[in-house]
């Protein structure tokens, strides 16, 4: 297997993908193989969502080896919210800012700001498909800080650390996030392969 085709248009995400496992397998977007399309994303879990948008992949486009993943923010506070509408939190333009905001004004002062970010992989290789979870449990900050990575990224503040994710250099990042976690796993099944 020379790469993995990965179902999203998000280059931050196929960046990242890349930072963390791509010296062992390249990922490429969707847009590498033609598709230009919005992926369905109609489920009302993580994992039905990631499942959707790699079989519309594979399906739809020569059965390829492809993967996809959906992320979402658990707020304790907010019942698990905004959990598979993350994204999509402030509206469908998908504003981080917007969404940001949103987060913080329904959080108000609450001293109640645990949260987890957690992503849903799906694999589909040679046919057979496989889902690998991962989860970093951490809490809300008071208020936007930092420059670096994206989404919900400058409130969200991992266990362990005093800085948000946007604060932290990328390798410390992808050491202790969500994402890292899921696609560890995903490079340790493939490596068996």
């Amino acid at each position: 297997m020379k790469q993995l085709v990965f179902a999203t248009g998000n280059r931050n995400k196929v960046s990242e993908m890349n930072d963390i496992i791509g010296q062992y397998l390249p990922v490429v977007s969707m847009g590498e193989v033609g598709c230009t399309e919005d992926l369905p994303e109609t489920q009302d879990t993580l994992e039905g969502n990631a499942v959707q948008k790699a079989d519309y992949l594979y399906d739809n486009y020569g059965q390829i080896d492809c993967f996809s993943e959906d992320t979402g923010l658990e707020v304790d506070a907010l019942g698990g919210a905004p959990g598979v509408l993350t994204a999509r939190y402030a509206g469908e333009t998908k504003d981080p800012v917007a969404n940001m905001t949103k987060l913080l004004t329904e959080l108000g002062d609450t001293t109640q700001r645990g949260a987890q970010f957690r992503t849903i992989i799906c694999l589909i290789l040679g046919g057979e498909k496989v889902l690998f979870e991962g989860i970093c449990r951490g809490h809300i900050a008071q208020q936007m800080s930092g420059t670096g990575g994206f989404g919900y990224d400058p409130v969200f503040i991992p266990e362990g650390y005093q800085q948000t994710f946007a604060d932290l250099d990328k390798n410390t990042k992808h050491s202790v996030s969500h994402r890292g976690k899921a696609l560890r796993k995903l490079q340790t099944y493939l490596s068996a392969k």
